[in-house]
């Protein structure tokens, strides 16, 4: 594989069954499922839905992980990008490489090195349906925080 600068190593064992390796992923390779962690977290903070992360570093030299996430209108798009932006400054230290996307809002798309961030209108992501392309892939599905409560609840 592949490294650039601003990436690291992929995570093979951070995603498998335990029984699966015994070896434990460095703290570099660690660093960036944290980092794919507290986006899939700072997504769930406005509302995302169905945030998902994509291990695609054995399969792609592009990233190490990509974090999938749907806003349901413009303005939740960007603010789900707002808050990834604001948590991984605050919290990791870290701004994004390259962000685009911004002016329509329909697919923003957040560059930060061994971790991409995804963020689209249902529509797009239906469209572009990164979990199928990216199929042969680990996922992980984040239980979002709207996932914990169920009716019968209240």
């Amino acid at each position: 594989m592949t490294h650039s600068p601003h990436r690291q190593p992929a995570v093979s064992d951070a995603v498998q069954p335990e029984s699966a390796s015994a070896s434990q992923p460095s703290p570099a390779e660690d660093d960036a499922l944290k980092l794919a962690y507290a986006i899939a977290a700072a997504a769930d903070e406005r509302k995302a839905g169905n945030i998902t992360i994509l291990q695609v570093g054995d399969v792609s030299y592009l990233a190490d992980y990509f974090v999938v996430a749907t806003g349901f209108s413009a303005v939740q798009v960007r603010a789900i990008t707002r808050s990834i932006e604001a948590a991984l400054e605050t919290d990791h230290n870290r701004r994004p490489l390259r962000v685009e996307g911004q002016g329509e809002g329909s697919w923003i798309v957040m560059d930060y090195g061994e971790v991409i961030a995804h963020i689209f209108m249902p529509e797009a992501r239906d469209y572009y349906d990164l979990e199928a392309f990216w199929g042969h892939a680990n996922q992980i599905v984040y239980p979002s925080s709207s996932q914990h409560f169920s009716p019968s609840q209240f």
